[in-house]
């Protein structure tokens, strides 16, 4: 890093949603993480989600709601980029929906919003309104370069299962 532009070091993505209506099943959206190397082909090197972190301890999901209930963000993992080492070049974040009471969009789903910070400044939000139809949807890529890490918004929609979903993050999406 050169001069004083201290680029994305350490950052919180943050989810929240509103419970499914009553006599539904509950909505349970996940956060998704996945990592590449410089040499990747669209393979994850690595993949965190819920009950999994980096092998490293640089990206964990500190939280992890099943239904939306609560108050606030009730969903948030943290990316220690500036602690990854350095043959990672790109992190791709996003945000997929369990489907296991029938098909769900993000349409579907009151009040669903993600939340990017670095520390308390907000650096991101996003409403899924672009993915209303989808199943699955990347955020935000952070990619690496000879300055640092920098954030980019990353807003592909996905029609497919959270599985398939940690395969085809670093894709053009469909």
């Amino acid at each position: 890093m050169s001069g004083l532009n201290k680029g994305v070091g350490k950052v919180e993505v943050a989810l929240k949603w509103d419970p499914a209506p009553a006599g539904e099943p509950a909505y349970d959206l996940d956060i998704i993480a996945a990592v590449f190397t410089a040499d990747d082909h669209g393979t994850p090197a690595q993949l965190v989600h819920f009950g999994s972190r980096s092998p490293d301890g640089t990206i964990t999901l500190h939280r992890d709601s099943r239904t939306g209930q609560g108050f606030g963000y009730d969903e948030a993992m943290t990316l220690e980029l500036d602690r990854l080492a350095d043959r990672y070049t790109r992190v791709v974040v996003g945000v997929a929906i369990q489907q296991g009471g029938g098909r769900v969009v993000f349409g579907r789903i009151a009040q669903a919003s993600v939340r990017v910070s670095q520390g308390y400044t907000e650096l991101l939000t996003d409403d899924f309104a672009s993915a209303a139809e989808a199943t699955a949807a990347t955020v935000v890529e952070f990619v690496r370069d000879a300055s640092g890490w920098t954030l980019r918004p990353l807003q592909r929609a996905f029609d497919t299962d959270p599985g398939t979903f940690g395969s085809l993050m670093g894709s053009a999406g469909a």
